[in-house]
């Protein structure tokens, strides 16, 4: 009996020992920063210090030296503390990624066709592209994108889910999509193809040019003017302007077609990181300043959308009808590192002319109406007809 209570006791004697000597074993390889340490962390935060602490534990401790990429962890770091802004504006861009992105800024790629973002910490669709397979799937503005081929987008930023989203013309992408008011989420199978994006659609309307803006890009400036003197060509005498599912793009084209329209006055004020506001005046050489204008939007008209709305509101040249804007009231800039990748990085906010911030609430149009697609285009034929004549403007049903 004595001699099983001291066996028992030396089992749990060595059993202590085993348990108490665990954290030891899992800490006994101690970091001591070096001189390439220390150098490499001048003028960061000494918190800092943990990532350079963090890379010598995995690579002294963990089991397949050979699962180790230096290139892929240290992008891993970047993009985790890019995310940890918990800005979804803010992104970290790999070599491969940005290239692909600098790609869209010239209007020509392969894949679904939808403009995608974050809101609420979601990817979502800001708006599909006229006639592109996520149109013809279905796809609206707001619709919220779960999953991407059975891999959950919750961890994902908008990088990411666009490179698993676009792919060659002719393959497959499977989205599961889940859209406000619906019960359930719903699986919706796409054919990738090419994209051209024509930022410019335009044509005449009996005596109205309809000039729809699909995204603010390098051309669309220069393409804006030719849809412009192609009208007045033709005899336009009112200009109906649909912003509707544009997502934005380049501040510079935002203002430059801001200023076709305006005379004198500011397009956008911009307040940087210190607090120090730039006024983004009007250009001269605006060639339509004096027809009549109805600007068309709705919860797809983003970010550079919204500042010639915003624009054209404030300073009283232009009425709004359609839904609230997505209210994207930052401005980005690419900045690259020394190994190919970038930042796109929030510099600034953005305000209306009258000083209106429209984060998170959009811009609410002179004329809400639950009026969509080609009802809406009719209804603002039917409101410049009427200015022209100098007659009632009709009130569109809400």
């Amino acid at each position: 009996m004595h001699m099983k209570r001291r066996l028992a006791m030396g089992i749990l004697l060595v059993l202590a020992m085993l348990i108490t000597s665990l954290p030891m074993l899992a800490c006994d390889t101690k970091f001591i920063p070096g001189e390439a340490d220390k150098k490499v962390l001048q003028g960061l935060p000494p918190e800092f210090l943990s990532i350079s602490q963090a890379w010598d534990l995995v690579q002294k401790n963990y089991v397949d030296k050979t699962k180790l990429d230096p290139v892929k962890m240290a992008q891993g770091a970047i993009r985790g503390m890019v995310e940890a802004v918990g800005d979804p504006y803010t992104e970290y861009f790999s070599p491969q990624s940005l290239e692909a992105t600098m790609a869209d800024y010239t209007g020509l790629y392969q894949g679904i066709g939808a403009y995608i973002g974050k809101k609420d910490k979601q990817i979502v669709i800001i708006a599909p592209m006229p006639g592109s397979p996520a149109e013809s799937a279905g796809l609206i503005a707001g619709d919220m994108i779960l999953k991407i081929d059975g891999e959950s987008t919750s961890q994902m930023n908008t990088e990411e889910a666009s490179l698993k989203i676009k792919g060659p013309a002719g393959s497959d992408v499977l989205l599961l999509v889940y859209r406000e008011g619906d019960k359930e989420p719903f699986e919706l199978k796409l054919t990738r193809r090419e994209i051209k994006m024509d930022t410019i659609k335009s044509e005449m309307r009996g005596q109205l040019a309809y000039i729809r803006i699909q995204q603010f890009m390098v051309p669309t400036t220069d393409d804006f003017k030719k849809a412009l003197v192609e009208s007045y060509k033709k005899g336009a005498k009112g200009i109906i302007l649909d912003l509707r599912d544009n997502p934005g793009g380049l501040l510079s084209e935002a203002v430059d077609i801001a200023s076709q329209f305006l005379t004198r006055g500011i397009a956008v004020k911009i307040v940087d990181k210190n607090g120090f506001e730039t006024v983004q005046k009007v250009k001269p050489g605006g060639i339509a300043k004096d027809l009549p204008v109805i600007v068309l939007v709705n919860g797809g008209s983003a970010s550079a959308s919204e500042i010639v709305a915003g624009a054209l509101q404030d300073n009283g040249r232009a009425k709004l009808a359609g839904a609230k804007t997505f209210g994207k009231a930052s401005v980005q800039n690419f900045i690259k590192l020394d190994d190919g990748s970038a930042i796109k990085v929030t510099i600034a906010h953005y305000y209306t002319p009258n000083g209106t911030f429209i984060s998170g609430t959009g811009l609410t149009p002179d004329y809400p109406t639950s009026l969509k697609d080609e009802e809406l285009i009719k209804w603002a034929e039917e409101y410049l007809n009427s200015v022209i004549a100098s007659q009632p403007v009709p009130v569109p049903p809400k």
